[in-house]
Order: structure tokens, then C-alpha cells, then sequence
């Protein structure tokens, strides 16, 4: 059907950030601010559902806000691929406000003013990238995402912060503007234009012409979106682990790391498009190119005993499976990558939210220090179970059926190569999960805690982590909504 304009698209960007404007003017009173943060998170959520019901329908929403050039505009679109990053982005933000303030005011955080309100510019950018039309409106909201989530990871102000903070900003704004900007410019002389493709079949750049010069400008791309955590441009992402908790948990499954893996697929998709990338041989190489972060990532996470850090290591492995499933070129592999963008948005927030309830319940960071926990902290760690086997690939999680939709995808693509690390990341991803679940259930409790019970964290942060750790067992059974737009995007 024909792209027609709708103003929701306008309505659902300016929602977090009208949000954010009214969290600085309630600063004073905390009830309030956090009510702000939530009605926004709500009216951007059922704004998103609302436009989720027309594209089921096969609707192509379009909202011009800007035209500068011939194929250069400031604009907005609301599609299959698009969907399913705002419908879990959007619906995971309400979730956060709630686990956000329990950990904050369970620490007596300072700043928590500024920390609500660029929490809500980090989803303004990240739904600005969402429901981009063109590559130039997706490259600012992009940068808009990386300056506003500064602040978040600088939030306790002391060196280690800054340091986390520096390293963060360099990584990200260097490569946008070293190799995405170029690309950009590179790509609009050869096609005349920077809009999305209407389908991924044909992509914008024509195959015919200019090889060398094409798979350049992919090459910058695909490293330029570095917030897709793809080595060797990785590191500002363990950096970032000094942000509160929830920020991690922005970082790592809602904002950031999704929106650098989002852009990548988009452009991938919707720039250079399936038959280019065929025909120029881009697929298979970056297939296996990305496996070395799948399997390094993993490794590196085995050697980590702080939670966070092994759950850092974690996403940088698991960003790297959607681009994986994408380049593989084939439905069912596309299929599995898009469709992993949500499972492990909900798989993960909720591991982050879990190492934030422990954290607020025992102070504890180390997992050599959480032997015995589970018995105390039951739903804690009765979710983390959950989520991990979701991380893992293993039924009836929805991490299984993404993975399973892969490894389709790399037997439709005849590649035993990519099958091998399918099966030996998975090996790995229960090895660095399993002896965390395990000691916390059925380990002994360190010595000279036996008598102490830690009990549960706020249900502030309870009831949230509960909720996306069920939501992944029902993906599970039921992946349906968001597998329907997974297969939209297919030709």
C-alpha cells in the first residue's frame, strides 16, 4: 500500500522528549517527576501500538518534518523493520521507569533530576532512529543518542566515571562522524538520494557499478554504527558498565547498543539491499567477520566474575547474532536476526535489572560472592534463570526461536561454518550462565553469612523484572507479534 503521512509518527518522537521537559520542571518533586517520566513512557507506548495495529495491517506510515535537497530530508516512516525496535523500546521504557526509581531511591542516588531526564532523551533519540525514512535523519538521531546518554554513564562524577564516560562519547561520535558521515556523503552521490528502499530486495545502490567503491562504503558502515558492539570497536561498551544499573540496562537491551545494531541492519537492508550485497559477495564475509565477536565476547565473559561485566561481554556477543542472521541473505536467517532484536531486549534488561535488585539487596557485584543467594532472593534469580536460557537459545524462551530461525538461515545458505558457531556459542553462553544460576540455588553460602537473609529488593524492581522474564517465556510460545514484522520486512 502507498506510504501516507501521519502526524503519530511526529506525536510518538516528541513523546520523550515533551517527557523530558516536564521531568526538569517537576525536579522538585520527586512523586511528580517520576509521574512525568511515566506518562510519558505510556503515551509513547500506545502511540507506537496504535501505529504497530496499521503496518500489521500493511500500512507504511510517512511523516515529513523537513525537505532540504532532491532525496534529502528530514523525515519519518513507520514499517515492519522499524516496529518491532519502537513496540520493544517503547514498552520496555514504562517497565524501566518503575525498576528506575525503586533503585534509585533505594540508593539515595544524587542527580536523579538529570538522570530522569536524559534517560527520556535517550528514548527520544532512539525512537528517532526507529522511525527514520533516510539515513540522514537516522545519523542525527543517532548522535543525538550518544550525547545524551553521556551524562548517564558519568552519573556518580568520580574518575572512574568520567574515564567509562570519555572513552564512551570518543568511541561512538569518532567512528559516526570518521566513517558513517563519508558513507553518507559516498552513498548520496552515487544513488542520488539517502531514503530507505521500499523493500530489501533492490536496496538504493545499484550492483552494476562501482564494486570497490560500494563495499567501502559497507565496510564504513557497518564499523561506523560501533554502538552495534561488532570488535574491535567494543571496548567503550565494558567501559560504560560504571552507570547506575538501569543505565546499563538502557545501555545494554532498550537504547544504545539497539540502536547501533537497529542502523546497521537498517542500512544494510534498506541501503544496499539484499542483491547488492549477493552480488558484491558481502554476506558470507560478514557473517564469519562478526562470528569472531560472537566467540571472542564469550570467551572473554567466561573470565569475568563481576555480574556486570560478564553481562557486558554477553551483549557484545549477542548484538553480533543480528547481524549474523541478516548477512546470511536468506528469509529464515533475516528472519531470526530481526526477530532477535526483541528477545534479547527483553532477555537482557532483565538480567541488568536483576544485577541491580542484588546490588540493592546485598551490595554484592561479584558472582564468587552470590553463592546461596537464590535461596533468599527466589524471583530475583528465578528470572535471571529465565533470561539466561533465553541468552542461551534454549526452549521455551524466545531466544530459542530466533536462533532456531538462524540456524535455518545458515542451512538455507549451505554454511556448516556458521552453523559450528551457532552451536559452539551457544555451548559457550551456558557455560558463563549456568555456574551463576547453579551456585546461587544449590551453593553454599559464604562463610560467615549462614544466618543472614538478604530477602528480596523493592517491588519497585521486583514486579519489573518479573514482568520481562515472563514476557520472554510467552515470546517463547507465542512470537507471533513480533515475528509477523520480522517476516514483513522479507520480500
Amino acid at each position: 500500500m502507498p506510504s501516507q503521512p501521519d502526524i503519530r509518527l511526529l506525536l510518538a518522537v516528541l513523546a520523550p522528549l515533551i517527557g523530558a521537559a516536564a521531568v526538569m520542571a517537576s525536579g522538585r518533586r520527586p512523586n511528580l517527576r517520576e509521574g512525568c517520566s511515566l506518562a510519558a513512557a505510556l503515551i509513547l507506548f500506545g502511540l507506537t501500538l496504535s501505529l504497530a495495529a496499521d503496518v500489521r495491517a500493511g500500512q507504511t506510515l510517512h511523516y515529513e518534518l523537513f525537505h532540504l535537497l532532491p532525496g534529502l530530508s528530514i523525515a519519518l516512516r513507520a514499517d515492519s523493520l522499524s516496529m518491532i525496535f519502537a513496540v520493544a523500546a517503547s514498552g520496555l521504557w514504562v517497565l524501566t521507569v518503575f525498576y528506575a526509581a525503586g533503585y534509585m531511591r533505594g540508593l539515595e542516588e544524587h542527580a536523579q533530576t538529570r538522570f530522569n531526564t536524559c534517560f527520556a532523551l535517550a528514548l527520544f533519540g532512539a525512537i528517532g532512529c526507529a522511525f527514520a525514512d533516510n539515513l540522514l535523519t537516522l545519523y542525527l538521531f543517532y548522535e543525538i543518542v550518544s550525547i545524551c546518554t553521556y551524562p548517564l554513564v558519568a552519573h556518580h562524577q568520580d574518575e572512574e566515571s568520567y574515564e567509562g564516560a570519555r572513552k564512551y562519547l570518543v568511541y561512538l561520535t569518532t567512528t559516526a562522524k570518521g566513517l558513517v558521515l563519508p558513507a553518507m556523503v559516498g552513498i548520496y552521490v552515487l544513488s542520488g538520494t539517502l531514503d530507505f528502499a521500499t523493500n530489501i530486495q533492490t536496496g538504493i545502490l545499484p550492483p552494476a557499478a562501482h564494486h570497490t567503491l560500494v563495499t567501502v562504503l559497507y565496510v564504513c558502515c557497518i564499523l561506523g554504527f560501533a554502538k552495534n558492539g561488532i570488535m574491535p570497536l567494543h571496548n567503550w561498551l565494558p567501559s560504560a558498565m560504571v552507570a547506575p544499573t538501569p543505565v546499563s540496562a538502557l545501555l545494554h537491551a532498550v537504547a544504545v547498543v539497539k540502536v547501533g545494531v537497529f542502523s546497521t541492519v537498517r542500512v544494510m537492508l534498506y541501503v544496499f539491499g539484499v542483491d547488492t550485497m549477493d552480488t558484491l559477495g558481502l554476506g558470507l564475509p560478514t557473517a564469519y567477520f562478526v562470528s569472531i565477536t560472537i566467540l571472542a565476547a564469550s570467551i572473554i565473559a567466561l573470565s569475568k566474575d563481576n555480574l556486570k561485566a560478564r553481562l557486558a561481554y554477553s551483549t557484545v556477543s549477542q548484538l553480533s547474532y543480528i547481524v549474523l542472521g541478516v548477512a546470511l541473505l536468506k528469509p529464515a536467517g533475516i528472519a531470526g536476526g530481526l526477530l532477535h532484536i526483541a528477545n534479547h531486549a527483553f532477555a537482557k534488561i532483565t538480567l541488568f535489572f536483576c544485577a541491580g535488585a542484588i546490588y540493592v539487596a546485598t551490595h554484592k557485584k561479584e558472582i564468587s560472592q552470590m553463592s546461596g543467594l537464590g535461596r533468599t532472593m527466589p524471583f530475583t534469580f528465578g528470572a535471571f534463570a529465565l533470561a539466561a536460557l533465553s541468552m542461551i537459545g534454549a526452549p521455551p524462551v524466545g531466544g530459542f526461536v530466533s536462533k532456531w530461525y538462524m540456524v535455518l538461515g545458515a542451512l538455507d545458505a549451505g554454511s556448516l561454518g556458521i552453523l559450528a558457531v551457532l552451536l559452539a556459542s551457544t555451548l559457550l553462553n551456558a557455560a558463563y550462565f549456568v555456574p551463576v544460576v547453579y551456585s546461587a540455588f544449590f551453593g553454599k553460602v559464604p562463610a560467615g553469612e549462614e544466618g543472614h537473609h538478604h530477602g528480596e529488593a523493592p517491588l519497585a524492581m521486583l514486579i519489573p523484572l518479573t514482568l520481562t522474564a515472563l514476557i520472554s517465556v510467552i515470546i517463547g510460545f507465542y512470537p507471533d507479534f513480533f515475528m509477523d514484522f520480522a517476516k514483513g520486512v522479507l520480500p
